[in-house]
């Protein structure tokens, strides 16, 4: 999957202006989604602060012990961030909402990349896309939603509480 050099940019700009820093001034989760027709599939990639999702996810877990970056707790917080994920990230293609499998996540810089898709995507007019990551967060949680379909990238901005977009080709 190919990572935009200016999304990249984005959130290394985003990331080195907050290091060291807990509470900041920008809440934003970045969701990009590239249609791959050879496979027929939607790649997606969701970006957020790690410090915000590790807060987030102790509330989820009802103060559970999380730590992300704990390669001995690996396979715990797989679960955990891919059930999170699925509860909060939702995607229909044409109507229909797809079921989504779970890849992985890292660390990148001072965010967590979370890896999913969909599969058995043929081709499409119309996508929609629930997104509500870290909304319960904070109130000025924006989420930052790129599909990619041959080439041409269309973007949108939610604000909480504002979770619904759609993109037509």
């Amino acid at each position: 999957m190919k990572i935009k050099a200016s999304l990249a940019l984005l959130f290394l700009f985003l990331s080195l202006s907050f290091t060291e820093v807990k509470n900041h001034p920008v809440y934003v989760s970045v969701t990009e989604i590239e249609f791959n027709p050879a496979d027929k599939s939607l790649e997606i990639i969701c970006r957020v602060f790690t410090n915000d999702f590790e807060a987030t996810l102790k509330k989820e877990t009802a103060g559970s012990k999380i730590d992300l970056l704990a390669s001995d707790q690996k396979k715990k917080m797989e679960q955990i961030v891919a059930a999170y994920l699925f509860k909060h990230l939702k995607i229909a293609v044409d109507g229909k909402w797809r079921q989504m499998e779970w890849v992985g996540y890292e660390q990148q810089e001072e965010s967590i990349a979370s890896y999913l898709q969909v599969t058995g995507v043929e081709g499409f007019k119309k996508i929609t896309i629930k997104d509500d990551i870290l909304y319960e967060y904070k109130k000025e949680q924006i989420s930052l939603i790129h599909l990619t379909v041959k080439g041409k990238r269309k973007s949108t901005k939610l604000n909480n509480p504002d979770s619904v977009a759609s993109f037509e080709y």
